[in-house]
């Protein structure tokens, strides 16, 4: 851009401010849509944990506002989710004006795929991975010990595991965005892929309850998208020079050959010359 183009730093903190604006509107709307349909979502939320307990057994809530505020939470949560292409399409409008064309067209992209592997990550760790590890810490009621989970700490619980597996399923978009920045190489990912695994069940180790079923099923799918990943910077990771020409030619790049010698004013190697001399005629009677 040109200097008379630039934008001066207090407009800056105008649009900013207008973004900022804009992004509380659309989240206090969507938060009174989301309160009005709480008992509904909540619901929806526990219902993994329901299938798995005993018959007769509820959730209970042990102070007096402590369902209200759950129930707050709730609605912020969803109104969120609910507001949230609004958020996103207003970060990226004031994020655009600082970026090349190129990149102004892959923004759509970026944000349409982001929100895919989120809620991609989300879903997988509600429908595979919560009704196993509910199972799994039910698994220690008996007799003499009955569970008995709060809302309040229910909900803490299952938002932070579903923030989680959302973050978690955005390695592949991470990736390669690393690599088109020209961070990370496919090579380099081929080469540590042995670390990675043992990032990834250690990861799910901490993020998941501790048991080994839940484990494999976040450390599994981590792995098959880190290969995704290996794809993706393959495809995206910037290009040599000599591979950018040879593409625009419509031709294969040609390999690095060895030179012997030195080349002479006319590009033949010295090696070359040594070589036609003494195969032509006139060298054979020079020799005899």
């Amino acid at each position: 851009m040109e200097d008379d183009e630039k934008m001066p730093f207090t407009a800056h903190l105008e649009e900013l401010r207008e973004r900022l604006i804009k992004s509380f509107i659309a989240a206090g709307a969507g938060f009174l849509i989301a309160y009005g349909f709480k008992d509904k979502i909540f619901e929806i939320l526990i219902r993994p944990l329901v299938k798995v307990m005993g018959e007769g057994d509820t959730l209970i809530y042990t102070g007096l506002p402590e369902a209200f505020f759950t129930y707050l939470k709730v609605a912020f949560l969803a109104g969120l989710m609910v507001a949230s292409p609004v958020i996103i399409y207003q970060f990226w409008m004031f994020v655009a004006p600082g970026l090349y064309r190129k990149e102004r067209k892959i923004l759509l992209p970026i944000v349409v795929l982001s929100t895919f592997f989120f809620v991609g990550g989300a879903l997988f760790g509600y429908f595979f991975v919560f009704p196993i590890g509910f199972q799994f810490f039910l698994g220690f009621a008996n007799e003499k010990i009955q569970a008995l989970p709060s809302m309040k700490e229910y909900l803490s619980f299952s938002a932070k595991l579903l923030i989680a597996f959302g973050l978690a399923f955005e390695l592949p978009l991470v990736l390669t965005g690393m690599a088109r920045m020209g961070i990370v190489t496919d090579v380099f990912l081929k080469k540590n892929r042995k670390y990675a695994i043992l990032l990834f069940f250690v990861g799910a180790a901490i993020v998941t309850p501790p048991d080994v079923v839940s484990q494999v099923l976040l450390a599994v799918p981590l792995m098959a998208l880190y290969e995704l990943s290996i794809v993706g910077a393959k495809v995206f990771q910037p290009k040599k020079a000599g591979e950018e020409a040879a593409e625009a030619e419509g031709k294969p790049p040609e390999a690095d050959t060895p030179k012997t010698g030195h080349e002479n004013e006319n590009g033949v190697s010295d090696d070359q010359d040594a070589r036609s001399e003494v195969s032509s005629p006139e060298s054979g009677e020079k020799n005899a």
